[in-house]
């Protein structure tokens, strides 16, 4: 289940165990709530409120399916109830004669659409909608299928019309129902609590019209195709930048960072980035989606920043170059999950990334004021030694850039814009005198789980010894069940099978094992817990290594033997070659990751994890020359 906290009037939230329902949302950091039982009203932070737990009547599941076990004709059925039910999500005037008249166009069943219709609604991705597997009951609620069919039909028909029936009418209604049909109703709280479990869209759609969500909902048009309101358009980009960077134990020259940006092109607000001295490439795009689309709380909070960057949610289309790193099938997979159009930029029309580049192009002239910059071309640096005067560490530089970003930037007079980028964006989200705003988008409160999605992953059978992924064995007890078990699908028993597990590249001393049965995913760790944490690309290294020296065939001592070799003549060398002191750099950067925490994960569909050679686009990794 993809967990979101709602932010608008209405939506129940928790503070501190207490339970409160939102009254009115005041600006992008705050909101006024009043409790439940006592009434009191009291301003809140956005940050300090949770998601309000459901009443066991209406208990959701919290698995979300595996995106790598999803077989490919599943995705594909997956596309196709999407495909019949996403006219009625988009239909702003959506009513029960174009439910059915659009059931009988696909040749289902309208209480069929309706069901696909609760599910996607409560889900919100694709996932939601994988058909079950047969002999296995699926679903998010408690309820009898029967009770369920008969309580989402009763909402669609009868609760959201134009006649505005109460909560305690359509109790009513659903009970006759229930009755008619001889099966057992549910208790009234469960019929209440799936009302104010509808948004405050859907209601006012459904009871008043489309005119009256157009006037309270409508984006605000803009100037670029599709721009029209927050979040609608992401542009995302690379760039190498202009400054020579410094190791963080020397401090000697190691060379030029990469940037990874995102930019929302209605506000021209960053939404996030990612800044590493590996090429551009799949993670470095994962990680600059997470930072986007997540809450950025705790991040400044890591970095030491006291101004806000109130910009989270789940954008609608993501703009991007035409480079491999974009194309990869998992990306695009993982794009499709939680509903983001992934378009590229056309061949031979570099101004369709225009807003990307020009803030690019913006930061990086700031950067020229920096010590050790290598401005933009020869001409332009002069006499001027950028190695020499290089100070600034990877760590510092990241700090730097993100009070660039949220403290001038994102405050600065926009010259196209005529206002801030954040006043654009409190415009967008708020409206204006003229104009209705979006409202504040959900925020996902699983942080796990989105990461995961973009990580690189495999398919490994479970040995006595653990799992095995490029010689190197990880062990957990929670792996036990699963030993030399074989593939369900496969009739003669013989055939192993195999699971998903997904490993951040940049630390691979844990891995992360899909249990398909509990629908979580579990952190395990080298069998070895001695060996130190390495990198895929380390390990590249080490590999090459042992091959240069004539090995056949490898095992796990001989890679952390070798690996412990090559730090040895690498702390020899530090102090003489810029290499050397780029590799360690690379290494302490991949060896403080921040590790997903291994409470209730639950994953989604189709992949296979590879051997570090397989894994895209981390095949091609070269030593950049600033």
């Amino acid at each position: 289940m993809d967990r979101r906290l709602r932010i608008e009037p209405g939506a129940w939230v928790t503070i501190e165990g207490r339970r409160f329902c939102i009254r009115q949302v005041l600006d992008l950091e705050t909101v006024l709530v009043g409790h439940t039982e006592t009434g009191e009203i009291q301003h809140a932070k956005i940050n300090d409120l949770q998601a309000s737990e459901s009443p066991p009547e209406t208990q959701t599941e919290t698995a979300v399916t595996e995106l790598a076990d999803i077989e490919d004709e599943d995705w594909h059925r997956v596309r196709d109830r999407f495909a019949a039910i996403q006219p009625l999500l988009d239909d702003l005037d959506c009513t029960r004669e174009k439910v059915r008249a659009r059931a009988e166009s696909v040749g289902r069943h309208p209480a069929t659409l309706y069901r696909w219709l609760h599910d996607y609604r409560h889900g919100g991705r694709l996932s939601t909608l994988v058909p079950a597997k047969r002999g296995i009951r699926r679903g998010h609620s408690l309820l009898d299928p029967e009770v369920e069919t008969i309580l989402t039909a009763t909402l669609d028909e009868f609760y959201l019309s134009g006649q505005k029936r109460s909560a305690q009418h359509t109790y009513h209604e659903v009970a006759r129902r229930c009755h008619n049909a001889g099966i057992k109703r549910p208790h009234p709280n469960t019929v209440r609590n799936r009302i104010k479990a509808l948004s405050d869209k859907e209601k006012l759609r459904r009871r008043e019209g489309g005119k009256a969500v157009r006037d309270k909902y409508a984006p605000i048009q803009g100037v670029f195709p599709g721009a029209n309101w927050p979040l609608a358009v992401v542009q995302i980009d690379h760039t190498p930048v202009d400054l020579i960077l410094v190791d963080d134990v020397h401090r000697r020259p190691v060379g030029r960072p990469w940037i990874t940006l995102a930019i929302d092109v209605f506000s021209r607000m960053v939404t996030g980035f990612s800044v590493s001295f590996d090429p551009p490439g799949a993670l470095a795009v994962g990680l600059c989606l997470a930072h986007a689309i997540l809450p950025k709380d705790t991040w400044l909070a890591r970095h030491e920043i006291n101004t806000s960057w109130p910009v989270w949610g789940i954008m609608d289309t993501v703009h991007a170059d035409n480079a491999k790193e974009f194309r990869g099938s998992m990306l695009h997979k993982a794009c499709e999950e939680y509903r983001i159009d992934l378009h590229w930029r056309p061949v031979a029309r570099p101004h369709f990334g225009g807003h990307i580049e020009r803030l690019l192009g913006t930061l990086n002239h700031e950067i020229h004021t920096l010590p050790g910059s290598t401005f933009s071309n020869p001409v332009a640096r002069g006499t001027y030694d950028s190695e020499q005067h290089a100070a600034m560490t990877l760590s510092e530089f990241e700090r730097w850039l993100s009070i660039l970003i949220v403290e001038i930037y994102h405050q600065r007079l926009h010259s196209e814009l005529g206002i801030t980028p954040l006043q654009k964006y409190e415009e967008g989200i708020f409206g204006t005198d003229e104009r209705p705003g979006r409202g504040l988008p959900e925020r996902l409160l699983d942080e796990t789980e989105l990461r995961l999605t973009f990580m690189p992953y495999a398919e490994r059978t479970v040995q006595p010894h653990g799992l095995v992924i490029d010689e190197i064995q990880y062990y957990d007890d929670v792996l036990k069940p699963w030993i030399h078990s074989t593939d369900p699908h496969e009739t003669t028993g013989k055939r192993k099978r195999k699971f998903i597990v997904r490993r951040d590249p940049r630390d691979i001393s844990r891995v992360y094992f899909y249990d398909p049965e509990l629908k979580r995913y579990f952190e395990i760790p080298y069998r070895n817990t001695v060996h130190p944490p390495i990198s895929v690309w380390e390990l590249r290294e080490v590999r090459r290594t042992l091959k240069e020296e004539g090995r056949k065939s490898v095992n796990e001592d001989l890679i952390f033997d070798a690996y412990n070799r090559l730090r040895v003549l690498e702390a020899e060398a530090a102090h003489e070659t810029k290499k050397a002191r780029r590799a360690a750099q690379r290494r302490r950067g991949h060896a403080h990751v921040d590790r997903p925490r291994p409470e209730s994960w639950t994953l989604g569909p189709n992949q296979r994890l590879a051997r570090a050679e397989e894994i895209q686009p981390f095949d091609e990794i070269e030593e950049l020359h600033g």
